[in-house]
């Protein structure tokens, strides 16, 4: 018996150096919640005790985990097949888990009963003056210099062997729905943009995407920022920190966020989003092509790179 998630929560990754992957996702705009010899967790602004985490050994992405409702929900879930028993956490904020191997390899959680943490001070919320709408009078705007400040996860993108069977997994599983499938020609999906089902509650337009590649692997890992400003200040400082850029800046077409890709030392590619669709269940799938999954409404064409 399946649940509805509510929300991601954090990717898992492997590292051989902790202290330069903790570097790095400082400049990225996160901040260290806590550390031990062979794990490091990293936090954003919000209330959640962690977004991040990478452990110590050969590089590699190891999956994510889901947000549930409950313990309740947990329950439900430990009687699927391949569930772990629920288990509990051993990390920054405790709660439950209950784990599986998806059919790519990759090690999906679905957590719940986390204690919150304090949330951190926003210090680019800037007043802006539009063309027709003038709210700041009569004082300049300063934006603060150094790295964007990172709120959440916010979605994760995967290759799978076979893009149907992953699909039917995670929507059986944990609920997800289409909000946009992508068709290789008139028949043939490559794969599909997926959201949180909380009913007539708007979510983002898409919290896992999942490209049907032949095989297993990472694409990328996108974190909310709060706005344009900050996602601008954040580029800046990544550029001065001479961190290797991928994409950006520009707004997609499907998703509609504004994002700016950069590459970890190890080579992972992580997003920063802002500005992105909202959609609930009164919003029907839709289709689109490679060609729109690719465009940008304005900023640089895709690179051939893209994706780890």
């Amino acid at each position: 018996m399946g649940i509805k998630v509510v929300d991601i929560a954090y990717p898992r990754f492997r590292a051989p150096d902790l202290d330069r992957m903790e570097a790095f996702l400082v400049d990225f705009g996160m901040v260290r919640a806590a550390r031990t010899n062979d794990t490091l967790y990293m936090r954003g602004t919000g209330a959640e005790p962690f977004i991040h985490v990478t452990e110590r050994g050969d590089p590699a992405f190891l999956g994510f985990a889901f947000l549930a409702n409950s313990v309740e929900d947990l329950e439900k879930l430990a009687n699927e097949d391949g569930a772990s028993a629920v288990e509990s956490i051993d990390a920054p904020g405790g709660g439950k888990q209950v784990r599986f191997t998806d059919p790519n390899g990759f090690e999906v959680s679905a957590i719940a009963g986390r204690e919150p943490c304090d949330e951190l001070k926003v210090i680019r919320q800037p007043t802006y003056n539009e063309g027709h709408a003038k709210r700041r009078i009569g004082e300049p705007l300063r934006i603060d210099a150094g790295p964007s400040q990172v709120i959440r996860f916010g979605h994760c993108v995967i290759n799978g062997i076979d893009f149907r069977e992953s699909e039917a997994w995670y929507k059986s599983r944990f609920g997800l729905v289409t909000s946009d499938e992508i068709l290789l020609d008139k028949t043939t999906a490559l794969g599909a943009f997926m959201r949180c089902d909380q009913g007539p509650r708007h979510v983002d337009h898409h919290t896992l995407f999942i490209i049907g590649a032949g095989q297993p692997g990472f694409n990328h890992a996108a974190f909310e920022v709060e706005n344009l400003d900050d996602l601008m200040a954040g580029n800046a400082h990544l550029t001065e920190k001479d961190h290797k850029h991928e994409w950006g800046i520009g707004r997609h077409v499907l998703g509609s966020q504004i994002f700016d890709y950069w590459r970890d030392p190890w080579g992972h590619t992580v997003e920063h989003w802002t500005d992105g669709d909202l959609f609930n269940n009164e919003t029907p799938p839709a289709i689109g092509n490679i060609e729109k999954l690719l465009a940008s409404q304005w900023g640089p064409p895709a690179p051939a790179t893209l994706g780890s």
